[in-house]
């Protein structure tokens, strides 16, 4: 995170709130109401887009990106946040957080709030910073990126909400759905610095989010802080294995020697001798080629952090 940062003059600035219409309809007009209430008097001048698909957010948001607004505010989930994130990276305007998804690893990395009411706040007396973005064959990614059984975890994720409803019960059970379908092993060479590695593995998870492998209690956090990858490609080849693997990450035991081996690294380059690959990224699932360049793009993202420098996520753990 880059130090030079500027009180944001919300009184006079252009801004716009993107969301998704389908996340829910009641939860959905009662954040309407909010924002026209709340936020919406504090602003030069104030627009809602809303998308009726999820699909449909990334071009929105490109459409949004182009229309000279000061601030574009991402309402929704971590899918939400990373498609207004992939069309305002690189660019001057700021990018303000709403989160409304099960994880909000973003919200919570950046310490603006994990609940609407802290971030609201920050909206409302925010300052001006920059963060690093993750970037995998020019697709932004702001938590994670993964290759092998993670994107089949989120097909059957999908299935899984359908029929029970979305929560972390039912996004953790999903886990081990998937898990137990697996079949295939997947090769993989790593090239960091010149220096190529391969592996044989069925999960291979970039992380940007030192949050979330904090809560998994996984190393690599701090590497993430210091504007670098964590890579961690799964020692286990089978199903059974990999459900062990999983279970210990829910439980909080996992460990890097025993589970997964460990790249920190801003740059790196991936190779699959199957050229296309489902890639899932925030959330989201996207066909990509190989090979697969990943860096870190530092400080491209503005965004809107708490005018006072506090972290908000600790406070709303604190009170909960």
């Amino acid at each position: 995170m880059q130090q030079n940062s500027d009180v944001f003059d919300l009184a006079s600035a252009k801004v716009c709130v993107v969301m998704n219409r389908s996340s829910g309809k009641k939860k959905h007009q009662a954040l309407t109401d909010k924002l026209q209430s709340q936020l919406a008097p504090a602003c030069g001048s104030f627009q809602l887009r809303q998308s009726r698909k999820g699909a449909q957010l990334p071009a929105l948001a490109r459409q949004v990106a182009t229309e000279g607004f000061d601030l574009v505010i991402a309402a929704g989930g971590d899918g939400t946040q990373s498609a207004v994130a992939g069309a305002l990276a690189g660019t001057d305007t700021v990018m303000g957080v709403l989160p409304g998804g099960t994880f909000n690893y973003f919200a919570r990395d950046l310490g603006v709030g994990e609940d609407i009411d802290s971030a609201l706040e920050t909206l409302l007396d925010g300052r001006v910073d920059a963060t690093d973005v993750g970037d995998i064959n020019d697709l932004v990614f702001l938590n994670n990126v993964s290759l092998g059984a993670y994107p089949q975890i989120l097909k059957t994720r999908e299935g899984i909400y359908k029929r029970w409803g979305r929560s972390r019960i039912a996004a953790y059970w999903s886990v081990l759905v998937a898990l137990r379908r697996l079949r295939r092993p997947m090769q993989l060479i790593a090239e960091v610095d010149g220096q190529e590695r391969e592996y044989t593995s069925a999960l291979v998870f970039v992380a940007r989010s030192a949050y979330q492998l904090d809560s998994f209690g996984l190393e690599g956090a701090d590497g993430i802080r210091d504007g670098k990858f964590a890579v961690l490609i799964a020692k286990a080849r089978q199903p059974l294995p990999l459900i062990r693997s999983a279970l210990r990450l829910a439980m909080g035991h996992s460990a890097k020697d025993s589970d997964f081996d460990l790249i920190v690294t801003d740059r790196l380059q991936m190779r699959t001798p199957k050229k296309r690959q489902l890639v899932a990224h925030d959330g989201e699932k996207t066909v990509l080629h190989s090979p697969f360049d990943l860096k870190v793009r530092h400080g491209a993202l503005k965004v809107l952090l708490p005018a006072d420098g506090s972290n908000k996520t600790d406070d709303v753990r604190g009170r909960s």
